[in-house]
């Protein structure tokens, strides 16, 4: 099985690492490769894939681990 890590980078996009194929709502394929980064603030011109505007936007948004008891 693949090693595949995806990350929430503070402020930013989500950072998936290994490899992996993202493919369109019709099952295609849009990119193979091992890294990419997608969108999380809906703002990017080239969806799913992270075109920095987070930074234009303000995206604010940290993801830590909730610990619940």
């Amino acid at each position: 099985m693949a090693d595949v890590k995806i990350q929430a980078l503070k402020h930013g996009p989500l950072l998936v690492n290994g490899a992996v194929d993202i493919l369109d709502s019709n099952g295609d394929v849009m990119q193979t490769g091992n890294q990419v980064a997608l969108c999380r603030c809906g703002q990017s011109n080239n969806k799913p894939f992270c075109d920095s505007m987070h930074r234009k936007s303000g995206f604010q948004s940290v993801c830590i681990r909730q610990v619940t008891s």
